[in-house]
């Protein structure tokens, strides 16, 4: 159905298979940096008329791919929209963030959740199948979403929030509601995951965006168990191929020894995390079992003169250390990314610079004997 996959580097490096060069992609590379995604965005007429237009999808994910090297593609669409199936009502104001009509704070509207109709994600679907006709086999496509207490914390707030009070009330006062909801949001999320893999998604991200804003205990409780159980539902193959799955949890590198217990093959970092000490916390021996990692470039590094950005660049790669170079055995590797999402006021030529110098020195280390 689809184009054999010509550059399969981030896949072998979300395996632990040794790879000629560090691969690199950008959390929310498709975005608001990029000039032409603007002029997509104006014609579309909103966020979500861009997102829900399978036309506008595959366009602005192919956009970063025709200026910069990278090596994977990560599906357009947004975080928020299981709960918006859910009928909690998103919508984005411009230069604001998303917002629901609806809020999910009491017990009538935690019983009304249910795992919504995947037909009314079905433009999510058919923009993952339309993406993956237009890569050609170019680069692999991910698919991804937000974590299930990602979701909740939106659906319970109705927006962003500073300080996560009513989520947080919510979960101490009442935490059988935020059981409820979190159950809910997984096998939501499961489910809307394993839909993505079979349009074609080759590799699947959950983003725990704010499990780091919980307290010790509660993120084990509230966050990890719950990623954990979109994880054991997840589909492992499909059509004979393994499907990786990463799990990135900002502010989560205080939970790195219990994280890599979960069951999917990579995990993201923050910038806050040292590289080399999550290399010997997760990364595994040569042989032996462990997670790739990825990451985890302070996406402020991107705004410094581009001298300063090869620098920057080049301290996460030897943080990371000495690549695995054994083409026959499973050992630690790593996926070069940003420490979160890329900012749209970052200068589009200095993305050039981070990709070119990841590509130029992580080969070079490989040439080290």
């Amino acid at each position: 159905m689809f184009a054999p996959l010509i550059n399969d580097t981030f896949i072998k490096a979300c395996w632990r298979q040794a790879t000629a060069h560090t691969p690199v992609w950008l959390m929310r590379q498709a975005g608001r940096y990029l000039p032409e995604y603007c002029a997509t965005r104006a014609r579309a007429g909103s966020f979500m008329g861009l997102a829900t237009n399978v036309d506008h999808a595959t366009e602005v994910t192919l956009q970063p791919l025709e200026r910069y090297p990278l090596d994977a593609a990560i599906l357009f669409s947004d975080i928020l929209t299981v709960p918006d199936a859910m009928g909690l009502g998103l919508s984005f104001a411009l230069g604001e963030g998303p917002r629901f009509e609806k809020t999910v704070r009491d017990e009538q509207s935690v019983a009304a959740l249910h795992v919504p109709d995947m037909n009314k994600l079905k433009y999510v679907f058919d923009a993952v199948t339309s993406i993956r006709h237009a890569l050609k086999g170019r680069v692999p496509l991910i698919g991804f979403s937000g974590s299930p207490w990602t979701l909740a914390c939106y659906m319970v707030e109705g927006a962003g929030s500073d300080d996560y009070r009513r989520v947080k009330e919510l979960l101490y006062s009442r935490s059988d509601l935020m059981h409820r909801l979190l159950s809910v949001n997984a096998d939501a999320v499961a489910l809307y995951l394993n839909t993505q893999i079979l349009a074609g998604a080759q590799a699947v991200m959950i983003f725990d965006s704010w499990g780091g804003v919980l307290a010790d205990g509660a993120f084990q409780t509230y966050s990890m168990a719950y990623t954990q159980r979109v994880l054991s539902q997840l589909i492992k193959t499909h059509e004979g191929v393994p499907i990786p799955r990463i799990v990135f949890t900002k502010g989560g590198g205080l939970w790195l020894d219990e994280m890599k217990n979960l069951d999917c093959e990579v995990l993201g970092l923050d910038w806050s995390v040292n590289l080399a000490r999550a290399r010997q916390q997760v990364a595994g021996p040569v042989g032996g079992p462990g997670k790739a990692l990825q990451g985890n470039l302070d996406p402020n590094v991107l705004f410094a003169p581009e001298n300063i950005i090869e620098q920057e660049v080049i301290k996460v790669l030897e943080s990371f250390g000495a690549p695995h170079r054994d083409l026959n055995t499973p050992g630690p590797t790593h996926i070069f990314n940003l420490g979160h999402g890329i900012s749209q006021y970052t200068p589009p030529d200095h993305v050039s610079t981070l990709v070119q110098t990841v590509h130029q020195h992580s080969r070079a280390m490989r040439a080290k004997k």
